[in-house]
């Protein structure tokens, strides 16, 4: 069972919007070190928090857990006792990987991951940012609204919309096409919306950025009320999240998440990470799965290694 440290842990992390992964053991058989019910938290760095097996399963949680981060699917990790050289057999919702390090015992862990709300700026104070707001909370987005300040986009921002009736719009568009997010729309009838291209192509906006612009915002679904606009305008941008409308930029991997390398000695795939067991040998660096087979390494090559 997750522990109530762990579970503040979790909350505080999802409070932060960081990014990771609960790692669940649904079934354990023995003699693995670890009991159905173990949890334990992945990070985007691939640091683990809390207990899914020994020091070889977790190579196997870890290497795997960074995958779903990417993916933003979940995944049933099978951890079987064998050779270890294999990239692991994929099937739909499930991996099944050789771990030659198991003590005898087959493990299965649900790898579920936590991924922070995608933000959406909701320029003016008015109904229809306010609805925006509403309205994409039950979507599962983070619909934040600004109302005096210029808004700051991020790269990681799903959308920008300015719904302000003419006040402080230009700032605002120039800076959401400028960072490039998938989704900017200018809540504005035909012809103003026209005039706003104007004014940024005369302000030196590219058209390659320009034709990034949604005006009017929103697919035609003959909107009249503020929450009838703010349904078209979230219809629109859950489209360019799932990849049924344009513009949109394809998933960009967990930054600054290790890479994977192969253990020379198990042929285990492990994270390549700082707190992976690793030396450096003929000017590149050779993870391992386990402090076993770093000293089985470091003795088959003598002194030419430098221990990490």
């Amino acid at each position: 069972m997750i522990s109530d440290a762990l579970t503040r842990r979790a909350e505080a992390l999802t409070a932060q919007s960081v990014p990771f992964v609960v790692a669940r053991v649904v079934r354990a058989q023995r003699p693995t070190s670890t009991l159905a019910g173990d949890v334990a938290l992945v990070l985007d760095d691939g640091s683990i928090e809390g207990f899914v097996g020994g020091v070889c399963a977790e190579q196997s949680v870890r290497v795997h857990a960074l995958h779903v981060l990417e993916t933003g699917e979940a995944v049933l990790l099978r951890i079987l006792p064998g050779d270890g050289h294999d990239e692991g057999q994929k099937s739909e919702g499930a991996v099944t990987v050789q771990n030659p390090c198991l003590s005898g015992g087959a493990m299965e862990i649900f790898l579920e991951p936590v991924l922070p709300s995608p933000r959406v700026l909701a320029v003016g104070a008015t109904p229809v940012a306010g609805a925006l707001k509403r309205l994409g909370a039950e979507l599962g987005l983070r619909v934040v609204a600004v109302q005096d300040d210029a808004p700051e986009p991020a790269e990681d921002d799903l959308a920008l919309v300015v719904a302000a009736h003419g006040r402080d719009e230009l700032d605002a568009l120039r800076r959401g096409l400028e960072t490039g997010l998938p989704y900017v729309g200018l809540v504005a009838s035909g012809v103003r919306g026209a005039a706003v291209v104007e004014e940024l192509r005369a302000g030196g906006m590219s058209e390659e950025r320009l034709e990034a612009l949604d005006t009017p915002a929103g697919i035609e679904i003959g909107a009249r009320t503020a929450a009838e606009i703010a349904l078209a305008i979230l219809a629109r941008i859950i489209a360019v999240r799932r990849g049924a409308g344009a513009p949109s930029r394809p998933r960009r991997p967990v930054p600054d998440g290790p890479a994977t390398a192969m253990d020379p000695i198990c042929g285990m795939a492990v994270a390549a990470a700082a707190d992976t067991p690793h030396v450096e040998h003929d000017g590149r660096t050779v993870y391992f799965c386990c402090e076993g087979c770093k000293a089985k390494f470091e003795q088959d090559q003598g002194a030419v290694v430098v221990a990490g």
